[in-house]
């Protein structure tokens, strides 16, 4: 009973306990669920009306396309700026994926795994497809299906995994490599699908056809004359504020801008100092009594040139201007240089030279064996025809075409084989069959074809470039360190930058897709620093290439409009150019003038003229980009004046001397067909366009790359 009487007592504070336990607890389930939700926010890189896309998602994406790109390409790695046009073209695939989908979805247009199947392998072959190298007849050249069905055989063979590694890989990346345009065909073909329907909804009549056809097929020659704005002084103009703030709200939206950063900074060049040039020339002068005197440069070269020694004879079109002209004009043994040029030291010395063809067609028949190349060596020797034992027996592709392999110079005979075969190739007369053993197999090579004898010239050339030295590369980069460190805002860079050697730029505004800073490459770096960086802040150093680049915040740009007073400086010039259009119209009309030299006389210009005008010419010679020219030209009669008209830069009156008509007849059936092509076509990139730049779409991409 005491127990209890406490509890009693106490049950004020005991509730006040048990609450703060409560609301502990609540809280920190609150706190978990919101560090969560902030979690998945920053892993977001765009939401396309509302839809999120993570950054998972976008950088499997990214390492996909990427992959595509260094298969086809054969490298192993991409520079930096094929990997910002990656993420882009990325990027704005997968916005527009979203916005179609809307779309489609609203109209029930897919695409059914029928039609697909139908695309990638039935009758109707994607054309994305057909235009594939890897399916093509190695005779023809033109689409093989059978290549692409044996393809997809190996593909989608169950029992890769018994393969050989190396075997395994190949038919993976392959496997990879055709679901990447399996997607893109599907997603092709639904995009079609949608523009499609959009363009059959908007199709030319008979008006339409003769209007193209009339616009087409007269072209007109105008004399003119024209006054520009010019010669108005613009003091002469008033421009109140109330006009610049209407011509501000009628084209407001045209001045929406996304956020930015305004920073400044300095780029510092990453060059050679005069102790590296004086390192390298002294390397390459001590080299020259050598080169002279060595009867075998090939160590010599290989151990100190950038440019290996080639055991080839080149036409002298294969060197660049200096070298060829050495070439051309020295003897044999001869050395020239050391010469220095772009950074670069060189030295050159005539091996030989000799008279012989440029280039050998080949064609050649590979077995496995030395029994087997000697039996079928003896049945060529017996007359049998070259290409049909290719056919027959040859173990590589080109068997299907007679042994062919193609033409080749002497280095690209090396390149493609060895040695021995470049050997073989520019030693055999034509057509004699000559054996050669490679890494795949026994060669019994043919010479069908050669070219014309020419000069061929075999040089050394030892090439040394001029680089940064370690001890540079840290001068330059302590050098600006300190001056960073002794000057880290804005107002003491300026003030210190020019005594230090150093420029710092004006004020530079950047936006979160500018993928490099000025024409600074590799420079996103920087653009992903500062806006993470408020006003103030002075970054690290940033190495950009060939350049240390440190830049500073002055300010940021909200998203939305441009303010009324950053554009009022545009406006009031633009609102000047039309109150003068109209000033000088008004003032011609006055005068009721009746001749074009009278005009000109007025306007205190000359007459000029220009020919094949019409409606559709974009730009007119002597003129340039005035539509209202255009327009006037092709209402006006012939002998009649058109205008005045205020166009772009001044005020132009015109007269038509001749009306030019092509000899053609109309035919409505092929204009109507003509612009609704047309129509087709521009549909197909506008409507997509369109649907993307309606979406709500915002990039988060800046707090990743």
């Amino acid at each position: 009973m005491a127990t209890l009487e406490k509890i009693r007592n106490k049950a004020g504070l005991l509730i006040l306990v048990v609450g703060v336990a409560l609301f502990a607890f609540i809280i920190g389930d609150f706190l978990n669920s919101g560090s969560t939700y902030f979690r998945q926010t920053q892993e977001e890189v765009a939401k396309v009306d509302g839809e999120v896309i993570n950054i998972q998602d976008y950088q499997e994406r990214v390492d996909e396309m990427a992959e595509m790109y260094k298969m086809q390409s054969g490298a192993s790695s991409l520079p930096e700026e094929y990997m910002n046009q990656i993420r882009q073209s990325v990027f704005d695939a997968m916005v527009q994926e979203i916005v179609v989908d809307e779309a489609t979805s609203k109209l029930g247009i897919q695409v059914s795994p029928e039609e697909l199947f139908d695309m990638v392998q039935g009758e109707n072959i994607s054309p994305m497809i057909q235009q594939m190298p890897m399916f093509a007849n190695p005779q023809t050249g033109t689409f093989d299906k059978m290549a692409l069905l044996n393809f997809l055989k190996a593909i989608n063979d169950d029992n890769i995994a018994s393969y050989p590694a190396d075997q395994q890989m190949q038919l993976i990346q392959a496997r990879n490599f055709w679901l990447f345009w399996e997607k893109n065909i599907k997603r092709q073909r639904l995009e079609q699908k949608y523009t499609a329907l959009l363009a059959k909804a908007v199709s030319a009549n008979a008006l339409d056809a003769k209007d193209a056809f009339n616009d087409s097929a007269e072209s007109l020659d105008i004399a003119y004359t024209m006054q520009a704005y010019s010669t108005i002084p613009d003091s002469l103009i008033d421009v109140s504020k109330s006009e610049i703030e209407k011509l501000y709200n009628q084209r407001k939206e045209s001045f929406k801008q996304k956020e930015g950063k305004v920073i400044r900074y300095i780029a510092v060049d990453i060059r050679p100092s005069q102790a590296d040039y004086d390192k390298v020339s002294g390397n390459i002068e001590s080299l020259k009594e050598e080169f002279v005197t060595s009867s075998n440069v090939t160590d010599l070269v290989s151990e100190n040139s950038e440019i290996p020694y080639l055991d080839v004879y080149f036409s002298s079109e294969a060197f660049d201007p200096e070298l060829r002209q050495f070439a051309t004009t020295s003897e044999i043994g001869q050395v020239y240089g050391p010469i220095f040029e772009d950074d670069k030291y060189r030295m050159f010395k005539l091996i030989d030279k000799k008279i012989a063809p440029d280039s050998v067609k080949v064609s050649h028949i590979i077995v496995t064996g030395e029994s087997v190349a000697d039996s079928l060596l003896n049945v060529l020797k017996g007359g049998s025809d070259f290409a049909e034992v290719a056919a027959a027996n040859s173990m590589d592709q080109t068997a299907a075409n007679g042994g062919e392999l193609g033409w080749f110079t002497e280095i690209s005979a090396l390149q493609v084989l060895n040695e021995d075969f470049k050997n073989a190739i520019f030693s055999a007369g034509l057509n004699e069959v000559v054996k050669v053993n490679s890494m795949y197999g026994v060669h019994l090579v043919k010479v069908t074809e050669k070219t014309a004898n020419i000069s061929k010239y075999k040089v050394a050339d030892i090439d040394m470039s001029v680089t940064p030295s370690s001890k540079t590369y840290s001068d330059i980069y302590n050098n600006l360190n300190q001056f960073i460190s002794a000057n880290n805002t804005v107002a003491k860079m300026e003030a210190a930058a020019s005594d230090a050697g150093y420029v710092l730029t004006p004020e530079f505004t950047v936006t979160t897709t500018d993928q490099i800073l000025g024409s600074i490459p590799n420079s996103r770096q920087v653009i992903h620093w500062a806006f993470q960086h408020n006003k103030g802040s002075v970054s690290e150093i940033f190495e950009c290439d060939d350049k240390f680049v440190v830049a500073a915040v002055e300010g940021t740009i909200p998203e939305g409009y441009r303010s009324l007073a950053s554009v009022t400086p545009a406006l009031r010039s633009e609102l000047i150019s039309q109150k003068k259009g109209e000033k000088i119209v008004n003032d011609l009309k006055a005068k009721n003038l009746s001749f074009l030299e009278d005009y000109a006389q007025a306007m205190g210009a000359t007459v000029d003229s220009v020919k094949f005008v019409s409606f559709n010419t974009r730009r007119i010679s002597g003129i340039g980009i005035e539509p209202k020219v255009n327009a006037v030209a092709s209402l006006t009669a012939e002998n009649q004046l058109g205008g005045p008209v205020a166009g772009n830069n001044g005020v132009y009156v015109l007269k038509v001397y001749n009306k030019n008509k092509e000899n053609k007849e109309f035919n409505e059936a092929d204009e109507v067909r003509a612009l609704d092509a047309t129509n087709a076509y521009r549909f197909g990139f506008q409507a997509i366009q369109s649907l993307v730049d309606k979406a709500d779409v915002e990039d988060y991409r800046i707090r990743f790359y």
